[in-house]
């Protein structure tokens, strides 16, 4: 029995968690700009800054634990799941 060779991943797929944590990053350097510029306080904007990153982290997590998988995906998962 001949193990079939994995389908390596798209460019797209590999950098999906990159896109996520910039989209994070940026949401958390807009709202420690907007703390510091307001209170030009530093500790307050870094503060700021990594609360607004993780509440964006777990709210794009939350997010993409709503969405369902594809056919594509589930016969991805399926395939992962059986041989190994």
């Amino acid at each position: 029995m001949s193990n079939p060779t994995p389908s390596q991943p798209s460019r797209r797929e590999i950098l999906k968690p990159v896109e996520l944590l910039a989209f994070a990053a940026v949401a958390g350097i807009f709202t420690g700009l907007i703390v510091l510029m307001s209170t030009r306080d530093v500790v307050f904007a870094l503060i700021g800054f990594g609360v607004a990153f993780i509440v964006t982290l777990v709210g794009i997590a939350m997010f993409a634990l709503t969405v369902k998988p594809g056919d594509l995906e589930k016969k991805d998962i399926d395939e992962q799941n059986s041989g190994h």
